[in-house]
């Protein structure tokens, strides 16, 4: 039976509990299904041509021998399997293939098999993420056949893509606009045909990745300008604008999205959506409810309505932990290998690296996505409940649409043909808080002097090759509405020699605040008599 059906048919408890049950788990009750499903899959994978390459003649028969005999995995131990698309390969026969980006212009592609049932599984999980983002309390949701969803997200073969035809298959919704149907739009069009019809008929939810809410918003007035020609508009939200205009205007403030549109629900995710929250909620009148959705790993898990951090869904992946110091020990040691931890082991307060093993027939196997959460509540046997913060330390991942590694860097500054020494690159955030990058680089001795020409040539030379080099980057100062890019000049052998002095390499992508701090102190002390240094 279609959820659209249920709706008519079955009272609301026991909706809620079929598709937000598992929020009254215990955590035994919680790592039973993890368990069972790991099982299951570890039987499947094992035996399939992917899984006896990766595991290299060895046969686990549990978890934990799996655990003990696999070590952690990244894309590149998939890429020859998955790139190829081997499906004969896999444990089961992809419905589908996603993609996103994987390393900008190095490696500018990464390909992801969803398996029917993986299908299945992620269309429940995002009727799940609906009803706890519209509920006001436990079991008080509002989803409903023909609501409308103001879209931005991106279109297949994106993961975001699939969002509308698998509503489709449960809950018939208004997709404004679809971006699958419009895939022939730029960015910015499908923003303001999506306006339109929202105009023309109001809206219901609102999803997109934090960015592009957060653009979407801040573009609000322009989108309902009067410069844009003619725009249907249904006579209640005519009176409804109408009238807020008129408010606005007598009080002296813009015009904001919750003086027309009152949402049911808001759900965003992806990398700095944080920075974005209590600016939306202020514009749209509704706190956003997080959700978190990957390429390779379906849709994880999501807020409720008491936004006290993310659950995850039990039956989308089987989870593991890499506490924050044994990450940043396999950083600075490659060949480490970093010890995990499961759901049931995790620390309040603690920050760990996810990772994951994909259920139901998917490729991935114990598999690093990169991303680290914050564990915000654990204990008294509850389901434990986790905060995004960031990508992890050696990518910088700017508001979700660019992927910055040492080696992409290096490519960068190659192609640009620019004489330069040592740099270090930095994600930090303004007074605003917007995220941008900061690029601390070493200039040739004949260039001293002349540091504010030299960093105008730089912001200009390097912004053009970060465009040609990562596509995604030019709409990233689109998005940001500023120049994403932000330079520190320091005198040559500045790096070298605070390296030097310090015995340790620096981390040439977001070094830790003390040591950039030092870089600085050092560079004063080092070039420049006492009475002048500045930092």
């Amino acid at each position: 039976m279609r959820f659209d059906e249920k709706l008519n048919k079955v009272n609301h408890e026991q909706l809620w509990r079929e598709y937000c049950g598992f929020l009254d788990m215990d955590l035994s009750e919680y790592m039973y299904i993890q368990r069972r499903l790991m099982e299951e899959q570890l039987h499947l994978w094992s035996a399939c041509g992917l899984g006896r390459k990766l595991l290299r003649g060895h046969e686990p028969k549990t978890i934990d021998e799996l655990r003990e005999m696999l070590p952690l995995t990244t894309y590149e131990d998939y890429a020859d399997v998955l790139l190829a698309k081997r499906s004969e390969m896999l444990c089961d026969t992809p419905a589908t293939w996603i993609q996103t980006t994987w390393e900008g212009g190095l490696r500018p592609t990464k390909m992801a098999p969803y398996t029917r049932e993986m299908l299945n599984r992620y269309r429940h999980n995002l009727i799940s993420t609906v009803m706890m983002a519209s509920a006001k309390e436990k079991g008080n949701f509002e989803v409903k056949k023909g609501f409308r969803v103001l879209y931005g997200g991106a279109p297949l073969p994106y993961a975001t893509g699939l969002m509308p035809s698998l509503f489709d298959e449960d809950l018939k919704l208004v997709w404004l606009p679809d971006s699958n149907a419009n895939s022939d739009l730029s960015f910015t069009q499908r923003i303001k045909k999506g306006f339109s019809m929202a105009l023309s008929g109001g809206v219901d939810y609102f999803f997109a990745i934090g960015s592009v809410a957060n653009y979407i918003t801040e573009n609000f007035s322009k989108s309902t300008g009067g410069s844009g020609g003619k725009k249907k508009i249904s006579f209640r939200h005519a009176v409804r604008y109408l009238r807020a205009k008129y408010i606005c205007r007598r009080d002296g403030r813009p015009l904001l999205p919750k003086d027309i549109f009152h949402l049911k629900a808001f759900f965003y995710g992806g990398t700095d959506a944080h920075c974005y929250r209590d600016r939306l909620a202020a514009a749209w009148g509704i706190m956003p409810t997080e959700a978190i959705l990957g390429t390779e790993s379906t849709c994880l898990g999501a807020e409720t309505w008491e936004h006290n951090g993310m659950v995850f869904f039990p039956d989308s992946c089987f989870y593991e932990f890499i506490p924050e110091e044994e990450m940043n020990r396999n950083l600075r040691d490659p060949a480490y290998r970093p010890r995990t931890c499961l759901m049931d082991e995790v620390t309040t307060g603690q920050n760990y690296e996810l990772v994951i093993s994909v259920f139901h027939g998917g490729a991935f196997m114990r598999y690093r996505i990169g991303d680290v959460f914050q564990c915000v509540s654990a204990g008294r046997g509850e389901l434990p409940r986790f905060a995004y913060v960031d990508r992890v330390p050696d990518v910088i991942d700017i508001a979700g649409f660019t992927r910055i590694t040492e080696e992409s860097m290096k490519e960068v500054i190659r192609l640009s043909r620019l004489n330069l020494g040592e740099w270090v690159l930095k994600k930090e955030y303004d007074e605003g808080n917007n995220p941008y990058l900061h690029l601390f680089v070493e200039i040739p001795p004949e260039a001293l002097g002349e540091e504010v020409v030299v960093r105008r040539v730089l912001e200009q030379h390097l912004s053009v090759y970060f465009q040609y080099f990562d596509s995604d980057y030019s709409d990233l100062k689109k998005l940001l509405n500023m120049e994403p890019l932000q330079i520190t000049i320091l005198k040559a052998g500045t790096i070298t020699g605070y390296e030097r002095e310090r015995g340790h390499r620096l981390s040439r992508i977001n070094p830790n605040m003390l040591d950039l701090q030092g870089l600085l102190k050092y560079q004063a002390r080092a070039y420049y008599p006492p009475w002048e240094a500045t930092v």
